[in-house]
């Protein structure tokens, strides 16, 4: 066996000999990572028990800080918070006076419909006095009820009565109104049976003709009616009548009316003047 330079090769080992002084520093190098491991880990404790890092030392912390900032990112959604609704500072005695204001409080009314199909004037009974100028000032009672509607079509019904000293009359007429029933103007065609007694003559008989009606403030606040009508008509005995009405409401179920006719005959001209008070019911 060959020796070179006093080493024995049998000496040398297929495995590598660490010398005392790479065991120490390998050993001090483990050390050191070792003890960095634990300061890093023993500050990132610290940190999150501090509540300064959201770590798993401190669950409440990274909740706090996480989901704030996600909020924050997040879109803005299009859903808004419901809004309380708009109330309106109205006095209980304004609301009560004003039909209009009760309407649309209770919801948004259909304006259309209601032109269509709600009349601007409403059934109306009536009681009050007639005076007779050309009977000598007679006075008298007059009684009425004034279009009675048939559902919410244009179909009404009225009748009335008067009577004061040898005059009297009564009767009865249908009517049809031709526009739609909540405008402010409006015109219908009379057809009803009419008695008519004075001291001179008699007549009763079919009763022909048309109604004006101006309505200036709607649901019964005040309105005009002027109607031309015709008993007999196209008989010897035809008479006309000529009836202007006026009513105005001085409270919502109350109004105050009056009404002039003309009654005009062959034998003579006759005049009556009515002032009474109207319940709308």
């Amino acid at each position: 066996m060959l020796e070179y330079d006093g080493i024995n090769p049998g000496s040398i080992s297929t495995t590598h000999q660490r010398s005392p002084l790479s065991k120490l520093l390998n050993r001090n190098h483990h050390l050191n990572v070792g003890r960095l491991c634990q300061t890093l880990i023993g500050s990132i404790v610290y940190l999150g028990c501090w509540g300064q890092l959201p770590s798993i030392a401190n669950p409440s912390s990274m909740r706090e800080q996480i989901l704030p900032s996600i909020a924050q990112n997040s879109p803005p959604t299009d859903k808004q918070p419901p809004s309380e609704p708009n109330s309106i500072d109205i006095s209980p005695e304004v609301i009560d006076g004003s039909p209009v204001l009760q309407k649309w409080l209770k919801g948004i009314p259909d304006v259309l419909d209601d032109i269509k199909n709600d009349p601007s004037f409403r059934t109306r009974v009536k009681v009050g006095y007639s005076q007779y100028p050309s009977t000598g000032q007679t006075g008298g009672i007059h009684l009425a009820v004034d279009d009675v509607f048939f559902g919410r079509s244009g179909l009404s019904a009225s009748a009335n009565y008067n009577s004061g000293g040898s005059r009297s009359a009564y009767g009865a007429d249908v009517q049809y109104y031709l526009f739609p029933l909540g405008g402010y103007f409006n015109v219908t065609p009379l057809v009803g049976f009419r008695h008519l007694q004075t001291d001179k003559y008699s007549r009763d008989g079919l009763n022909l003709g048309v109604k004006l009606m101006l309505v200036p403030s709607r649901g019964g606040g005040a309105d005009i009616a002027l109607s031309q009508s015709w008993v007999g008509l196209g008989s010897s005995t035809e008479t006309g009548l000529t009836t202007l009405s006026v009513g105005y409401a001085i409270t919502n179920n109350l109004r105050l009316s009056t009404d002039i006719q003309q009654q005009n005959a062959k034998e003579n001209y006759d005049s009556r003047v009515g002032l009474g008070i109207e319940w709308m019911p």
